[in-house]
């Protein structure tokens, strides 16, 4: 068999497995996968660079799967690789399989990502991309020489966060990132032609990309592509293929079933399926096969790879025996263990705003984890991200030596881009912008939360004493929304996401403390906008490390707790002052973190809120915020309406965020 008969059989083998995997599960995308097999037999089985005994390599290339309803493709190749069984395909979508359908992140079989929502997969490619250069300016390239290959559909090409990410990989000049675009003008209710007309090649020449074109379903026009675009120096590379949807699909009739649209999402059924079967070389009876020939070509690529993973580890030891020090930090920083930080270098100014504090802590960051990149979506002087920014300065173009991601107005394409910085490996990230906005950062929290990357989200503004901003830029349903999420446990049990909203400057260093020491889930970190007065003398700030603790009044037999989280606690303070005069003994409960509280032991939970306990709760959010805390024996003070533009100071009087109101409200309740 020659050659290209061998490339084209080993492509119809993987379009034999997708379209099975799909048929036996009666679910799934069979159309996409098989237009694509070309592509990903090309490069996995000629080009992509990875260790076939050690899968978490870090010297590996990385390939992001953008579109997951396309994964039967990946399971496929990854099974011609050895990463997965037959068996294992054929339980694809079941419960309990390792190929659920859309893939969750397992290096150890070579999946990158989690991929599903389109637009994302491509996006965390760019972040990699980013890691990348970075760290092969700390390190050296002798280590860091790998390429980030991205994969894309139509609909990922529509999706808005492609702008973002398409703009900043441009500006950035990513040149080891290379992202094949399956154009096969169908999509899953419509020919593309219905829903965009614009010229897609211009439109990443305008952002400054090496475009090429190519056949997607010709061996020879796919390799040369790959060949030039490893070539690239100055800019990263956009290969659109032009691919046919279910390429070798036959109808019952025994018709073509090719470029049909009918064959995107669901099984090809019935005589459609075994005529597609043996059409393509395959036992409609017994289709779960690797044929010999194919298994031949990639042991023998298996072969290939063993000698060139062999010269790079050569490299990497006379690197390390040049570098010692440099050899350690690649070893620490690829061990996903938590960064050692000093924090008492962190000086707190008192009374300040929480942002403000939270930029001491950037500053301390900044200075004693080089491997930390942090981000804010062109807010660095409000989010106070410019803590780290003065330590540092920005990634740009041709000079990745710094540490700040400037990522434009781009919320989404930012939290994604620094998810894929920690994917790559090697690359603690953290992102900045307004809570209000955390609203387009959602899917990628979400995504977060899914593959357990320790991302940190820093949100400020936190509350309606934005003020004169307008009802637009405060931040109401926002807490109550992050804090559901919280609640969620991720698939080893624990929380899918740590969120901390501190009470003042000095909490602010302990929260920020457990999030760089979170290297399990994302955390959320949540700043107010305006000034907080310290909380009571002889705080212990080391309480916070339990989610919830007193601050106030713990040797009292009280009559009522007051309970809140952030700013809301100084206001809790000054009406507790209040209700003293009047004899009312009160116990003051500050609340970062409510997952965390729920974390501790029973004792603890209720040594903190005793059962029966009347307490008051007081929120800058909707009510359900405190609710599970406080209980029905409570009351919370929240807010029933979006926020109104004024200064924060008349806000705060307007909307009851005084002392004077809790100690109203507590004496109502009494």
């Amino acid at each position: 068999m020659n050659e290209k008969k061998l490339m084209q059989r080993a492509a119809d083998n993987i379009r034999i497995l997708a379209a099975s995997m799909v048929e036996k599960a009666k679910s799934g995308h069979p159309g996409g996968a098989m237009g694509g097999a070309d592509f990903i037999n090309v490069l996995f089985s000629e080009f992509l660079v990875y260790d076939p005994e050690n899968p978490q390599w870090e010297g590996r290339d990385r390939f992001f799967l953008d579109p997951g309803h396309m994964s039967p493709m990946l399971y496929s190749a990854l099974a011609l690789q050895g990463w997965f069984t037959l068996d294992e395909l054929k339980e694809f979508r079941q419960w309990g399989s390792p190929t659920p359908g859309h893939p969750e992140r397992d290096l150890n079989r070579g999946i990158e990502n989690t991929s599903g929502p389109l637009g994302q997969g491509h996006t965390f490619a760019a972040g990699a991309a980013v890691a990348e250069k970075f760290l092969a300016t700390k390190l050296g390239k002798e280590v860091m020489q790998h390429k980030i290959y991205a994969y894309i559909s139509d609909g990922g090409i529509e999706e808005e966060i492609s702008q973002g990410t398409g703009r900043i990989a441009g500006t950035l000049g990513l040149s080891n990132l290379i992202m094949f675009y399956d154009s096969n003008d169908i999509q899953l209710s419509t020919e593309t032609k219905v829903v965009m007309a614009e010229d897609t090649a211009a439109k990443y020449k305008a952002w400054g990309w090496n475009v090429l074109t190519c056949n997607g379903n010709d061996v020879d026009e796919i390799r040369a592509a790959i060949i030039e675009a490893q070539k690239e120096t100055e800019r990263p590379t956009i290969i659109i293929g032009k691919t046919i949807m279910g390429k070798g699909a036959l109808r019952a009739d025994g018709t073509s079933y090719e470029a049909c649209i009918d064959t995107h999402g669901a099984p090809l059924g019935g005589d459609a399926y075994i005529n597609t079967m043996k059409s393509l070389g395959a036992d409609p009876e017994n289709p779960f096969v690797i044929f010999p020939e194919v298994q031949e070509l990639y042991a023998k690529r298996k072969e290939e790879l063993k000698k060139i993973v062999a010269e790079r580890n050569a490299q990497k030891e006379a690197w390390a025996k040049a570098n010692p020090e440099k050899a350690a930090l690649l070893k620490e920083w690829f061990s996903g263990n938590a960064p050692k930080v000093d924090w008492s270098a962190c000086v707190q100014k008192e009374g300040a705003a929480t942002r403000a504090a939270s930029a001491a802590c950037l500053g301390v960051l900044a200075e004693q984890v080089p491997n930390m990149i942090c981000a804010s979506a062109d807010l660095s002087n409000s989010d106070k991200t410019d803590g780290f920014l003065k330590k540092t300065k920005s990634i740009v173009r041709g000079d990745f030596e710094g540490a700040f991601f400037q990522a434009g107005v781009a919320e989404l394409t930012m939290a994604c881009m620094c998810i894929g910085m920690y994917l790559h490996g090697g690359v603690i990230p953290a992102c900045g912008t307004f809570f209000v906005f955390s609203d387009y950062m959602k899917p990628a929290a979400r995504m977060a939360a899914l593959m357990e990357v320790p991302i940190k989200f820093i949100w400020t503004h936190d509350a309606f004493r934005v003020g004169e901003d307008g009802p637009t830029h405060e931040p109401v349903e926002q807490e109550a929304q992050i804090r559901l999420m919280e609640k969620l446990k991720n698939h080893h049990g624990k929380d899918s996401i740590r969120v901390f909203r501190p009470a003042d400057a000095d909490e602010t260093t302990v929260c920020w403390a457990m999030a760089m020491e979170n290297m399990e889930t994302p955390t959320a970190l949540i700043f107010s906008r305006q000034n907080i007065a310290k909380l009571p003398a002889g705080n212990d700030y080391e309480q916070a490390r339990k989610g919830a603790y007193v601050v106030a009044g713990s040797d009292e037999q009280f009559d009522i707790i007051l309970l809140a989280s952030g700013s809301e606690v100084s206001t809790l303070v000054a009406g507790a002052e209040l209700l003293r005069k009047d004899g009312v003994k009160v116990r003051i409960v500050s609340v970062p973190s409510e997952g965390l509280f729920r974390a501790q032991s029973k004792e603890y939970q209720e040594s903190v809120l005793p059962a029966g306990s009347k307490i008051f709760g007081m929120t800058a959010g909707l009510p359900v915020t405190l609710e599970s805390l406080v209980g029905a024996n409570g009351k919370v003070w929240g807010m029933p309406s979006f926020g109104f533009s004024a200064p924060y100071k008349v806000l705060d009087e307007k909307l009851g965020y005084t002392g004077e109101n809790v100690y109203k409200q507590v004496k109502a309740m009494l």
